[in-house]
């Protein structure tokens, strides 16, 4: 992993997840999930998200509909709470949802339209 790659991370996920996140999460930098940050950090984020081949609205979409199919819950309210940074619209997240119903099962799309319900609302007041 290359410090250039580490770099580019670092701004990206900073630009999408937002400053007091990443601060929050590098807190303990000689913590037990240190080398875990760093790994996602170069690879995730300085090699995926830091791409130029798709926009950020597209990659959060894509992203979210992975989250949601494979019921990572934690992760989807995070990335939820990133469209505020890539552009992804609450209209967009009801398209990814529908297809993560038609793709994934019901009862995941369900649970992901009540948790984006209600990030949604907390992002707006």
């Amino acid at each position: 992993m290359t410090d250039e790659r580490r770099e580019r991370g670092e701004r990206r996920r900073r630009e999408v997840l937002g400053d007091a996140h990443v601060d929050r999460s590098q807190a303990d930098p000689a913590g037990l999930d240190a080398k875990f940050v760093d790994l996602t950090t170069a690879s995730a984020w300085g090699t995926v998200w830091a791409s130029d081949a798709l926009p950020l609205r597209e990659r959060s979409m894509i992203t979210l509909a992975i989250l949601a199919a494979t019921a990572s819950w934690e992760e989807f309210e995070l990335h939820l709470r990133a469209t505020a940074n890539t552009g992804a619209t609450p209209g967009d997240i009801v398209e990814v949802v529908q297809h993560v119903g038609i793709y994934a099962g019901i009862p995941r799309a369900n649970t992901a339209i009540k948790i984006a319900k209600r990030i949604l609302a907390e992002m707006e007041g």
